[in-house]
């Protein structure tokens, strides 16, 4: 398979054009992309935005997808193109469409199909609406860990005085948190998405020392429960 353009590139994976209106997702790292095709299979099967895949075409470390229009909601929020009212609430109501998909494997009613990193760079504004990408931390479980780390993550940018993300950031964690209202746990699932956050060796030593800040603005951001 010949590659063209690179088209973007993440922590641990590098994103090419093919052609035919596809891209290839490649892995750097060790990673199963087998069991991401069928994650996002399941979920399209279900009615959920993701990019079309093509079993035939993936292999162990990669992934072949269609190549979606339009820019990441990170992009379009620096850009003025989306306001951070929407951007919240469009983020919680991703969330909250995902966690109506059926678990795939286990068998407890309560378990839903986690994506386990959705946040605005993970998030295409297509033609045809929000597309969610990049599902290579997927898993089943409890939507609470969802919410509690889709709202970690933000809260991470927003505490980060280095960053220059950190006052938009702050806004649209707000936002989400009140989006979210009950269905963002500050409680026991807050403390699993801290304790996944800091085991992540993908993040530096400096987004680790975040972390307590973060869940502490998390906290007081949903009030008393």
């Amino acid at each position: 398979m010949e590659l063209g353009e690179l088209v973007g590139t993440g922590r641990s994976a590098d994103v090419y054009a093919i052609g035919d209106g596809r891209v290839l997702r490649r892995y750097r790292v060790a990673a199963d992309a087998g069991r991401e095709l069928e994650i996002m299979a399941h979920v399209a099967a279900h009615g959920y935005p993701v990019p079309e895949v093509f079993p035939g075409e993936s292999g162990a470390t990669d992934l072949v997808m269609g190549r979606l229009s339009g820019p990441t909601m990170l992009h379009a929020l620096l850009a003025g193109e989306i306001g951070i009212e929407e951007a919240g609430r469009t983020l919680a109501a991703l969330l909250r469409r995902l966690h109506r998909v059926p678990a795939r494997v286990s068998r407890d009613p309560r378990d839903r199909i986690l994506h386990l990193d959705l946040h605005p760079d993970n998030v295409m504004l297509t033609p045809d609406g929000p597309v969610v990408i990049d599902w290579c931390n997927a898993r089943e479980g409890r939507p609470a860990l969802d919410c509690a780390l889709s709202a970690l993550i933000l809260a991470q940018a927003a505490v980060d005085g280095e960053s220059d993300l950190a006052q938009a950031a702050r806004a649209l964690v707000t936002v989400l948190t009140g989006a979210l209202g009950e269905d963002l746990d500050p409680g026991g699932p807050l403390d699993d998405a801290r304790a996944r956050r800091a085991a992540d060796r993908g993040l530096t030593a400096h987004e680790v020392g975040l972390l307590d800040e973060a869940v502490a603005l998390i906290r007081r951001l949903a009030g008393p429960r």
